[in-house]
């Protein structure tokens, strides 16, 4: 019987294309998500549960039924601004649903957990790229809730056993190769949607936050992951707390930064049309450099980006934004 892996925020951005990941790999991906965010039509897979994770009594149902063997747990609110001006929603929802996961995990006797974190535990960092050594001083509640959680984990781990993989992402990007999936969210908050959008007439120029940073080019430069690449790191952590691997945390990026700027060029290039643009002031928090130092899980998981051009990463997610595929121009 195939194995069964409880996967809460299944129908969102990175958890559908984990799903699609898990499922060709022989396993059966139950998604667990309040589709408050998720959408119904990407849970394709394997099962839909339709139900909030901070209710405890609907998650154990959800273990035991399904013979649940491990959870990988994406769901979260995940918008940097909207934690700032909503921070008691931010803790509730998701600390409260890390509450009654683990909760109902030790009491269906569910040791395994990936988790998904962030590289928003970190803040402004002191050094780059970014290890897994480095000071976790997170200044937004959203990376503080993601703090609380890796620290959950470990406080369980010595509690009643649990083993946990928290990984570490820095930006997720692009889409399903194969275009089955995609990234959809209401409202769009990512540099690289936002972009594809303004270059196909949609929702108006793209705001730059900030053209005055201390980097070549005067904006913010980020380490981009292609999702797919994500969802083979996610099937990794299952595959080494499977065979009985210690509990880790690991940062998931390319080690490779790219501007503004740069994404802005590379979407240019690959849709054939320009990006208008409207220049303003930096954000409150928004550090001028984030790139991962991505060797600890190539060491422990044997995880390496594979689709790391910036070309192919805007190509994949361009469909998705007004663009056809078979105009690409990359």
């Amino acid at each position: 019987m195939p194995q069964r892996i409880l996967v809460t925020g299944g129908a969102g951005y990175i958890g559908s294309h984990f799903c699609k990941a898990l499922a060709r790999a022989g396993r059966v991906p139950v998604v667990y998500d309040n589709l408050s965010r998720g959408h119904a039509d990407a849970v394709k897979w394997g099962p839909l549960i339709e139900a909030d994770l901070r209710d405890g009594a609907a998650l154990r149902a959800a273990l035991a039924d399904h013979g649940i063997e491990a959870v990988v747990h994406f769901a979260a609110l995940a918008y940097v601004g909207e934690s700032v001006t909503e921070p008691q929603r931010y803790y509730d929802n998701n600390l409260g649903g890390m509450i009654s996961l683990l909760g109902a995990m030790e009491a269906e006797g569910v040791r395994q957990i990936v988790f998904s974190s962030s590289c928003a535990t970190y803040g402004t960092p002191e050094a780059l790229p970014i290890a897994e050594t480095a000071p976790q001083a997170p200044i937004n509640p959203y990376g503080r809730t993601k703090l609380v959680c890796e620290w959950m984990l470990r406080d369980a781990a010595v509690g009643w056993g649990l083993r946990s993989v928290a990984l570490r992402y820095f930006n997720a990007a692009g889409a399903d190769p194969e275009g089955e999936i995609g990234e959809r969210h209401a409202p769009e908050t990512h540099l690289i949607p936002l972009a594809l959008m303004a270059a196909s007439g949609q929702g108006g120029p793209l705001r730059v936050f900030g053209a005055d940073y201390p980097t070549p080019d005067g904006t913010c430069i980020r380490d981009y992951i292609h999702v797919a690449d994500l969802a083979r790191a996610h099937l990794l952590a299952l595959g080494h707390l499977g065979a009985g691997g210690e509990s880790l945390a690991l940062n998931l990026g390319t080690g490779q930064g790219a501007s503004v700027r740069d994404v802005v060029g590379s979407v240019a290039q690959v849709t054939g049309r320009g990006v208008p643009m409207i220049l303003d002031e930096r954000r409150a928090g928004d550090p001028a450099e984030l790139v991962a130092d991505p060797h600890l899980a190539e060491k422990l998981l044997g995880f390496r980006a594979e689709i790391t051009d910036l070309d192919r990463i805007v190509a994949d997610a361009a469909p998705w934004f007004g663009h056809p595929r078979g105009g690409l121009r990359c």
